[in-house]
C-alpha cells in the first residue's frame, strides 16, 4: 500500500506509529512529496493533477500495478484525484482528514497544524532514535519550510484547486473508500459530504481534530488494517467458495 502525507509535513507522519502496524499486514510504501522531507526541491507542480501523476509515476518505477492508497490532509485530496484518474490501479482508498479546498479556514489549518507537526516530528525522532535532533537538522527543516512558503507555487496551486470537490464526479468512483476524520475537526463536514458522494464508502470518526494521525495513531492504524483486510477476506472467501 502507498501512503501520502500532507503539505508542509513529511513521511514521518506515518513512519513512527502508523506504518509499523500496517507493515505487519501489507507491503508499505511511503515517500516525501516534492520539496518535502528528503525529496528534490521544485518551484511548481503542486496542483492535484501534477501530484497525482507523481504517485502514478512512483508506482510505475516500483512496478506496482495496483495498490491500496491512503492520503492525509492535502494528501487525501491527492489520493482522491489519483483514484479518479486511474481507478483501475487502486484497490481500496483511505482518505484521512481531506479538507475542502474551497474553505479558506480549512486551507489555513494546514498552516496552523504544520507547527504541531514539527513538534511531533522532533519528539518522535528523539524517542525513536534516542538521539537528540541537532541544531543543524532543525535549521535544515526550517529552511525547507521557508522554501515551500516563500519560493514555490504551493499556496497558489492549492488555491487554484478550491473547486476540486465540487467539480469532481465522485459518482463514477466505485473504489471502496474509508473516510477517517477527527470528531472535533473543522474538516468533518467534508468527510460527511464525501460519504454522500462516494457510494462504496464508510465514514469513521476518531476522537481528535485535524491532526488526528498524531493524536490517535493507534486508532488510525487499526481502522485502516480492519478496512483494508476486508478485501483480503473477500478474496479468500471467493477463492474457496
Amino acid at each position: 500500500m502507498v501512503l501520502i502525507h500532507g503539505m508542509f509535513s513529511n513521511l514521518s507522519i506515518y513512519y513512527f506509529n502508523i506504518a509499523p502496524v500496517l507493515a505487519k499486514h501489507f507491503h508499505v510504501v511511503m515517500y516525501d512529496l516534492k520539496s518535502h522531507g528528503m525529496s528534490e526541491r521544485f518551484t511548481d507542480g503542486y496542483d492535484l493533477e501534477s501530484m497525482s501523476s507523481d504517485v502514478l509515476a512512483l508506482m510505475d518505477v516500483l512496478n506496482l500495478k495496483k495498490v491500496h492508497l491512503a492520503g492525509y490532509s492535502f494528501g487525501g485530496l491527492i489520493a482522491l484525484k489519483t483514484a479518479l484518474k486511474a481507478p483501475e490501479r487502486i484497490s481500496r482508498l483511505v482518505v484521512i482528514e481531506a479538507p475542502d479546498p474551497q474553505d479558506e479556514k480549512a486551507r489555513n489549518i494546514i498552516d496552523e497544524y504544520s507547527k504541531e507537526f514539527l513538534e511531533h516530528y522532533v519528539a518522535n525522532f528523539t524517542d525513536t532514535t534516542k538521539v537528540q535532533m541537532g541544531k543543524r537538522q532543525m535549521e535544515k527543516n526550517h529552511r525547507m519550510y521557508e522554501f515551500l512558503f516563500e519560493k514555490t507555487s504551493i499556496k497558489a496551486d492549492m488555491i487554484r484547486e478550491k473547486h476540486f470537490l465540487g467539480e469532481a464526479n465522485f459518482s463514477e468512483l466505485d473504489t471502496p473508500t474509508l473516510l477517517l476524520y477527527g470528531s472535533e475537526s473543522n474538516c468533518k463536514p467534508t468527510g460527511e459530504w464525501l460519504k454522500t458522494q462516494i457510494i462504496p464508502s464508510e465514514l469513521e470518526l476518531i476522537s481528535g481534530d485535524h491532526n488526528v494521525p498524531i493524536q490517535e495513531p493507534a486508532q488510525i492504524a487499526e481502522a485502516m488494517v480492519h478496512f483494508l483486510s476486508q478485501s483480503l477476506t473477500k478474496t479468500v472467501t471467493q477463492n474457496h467458495g
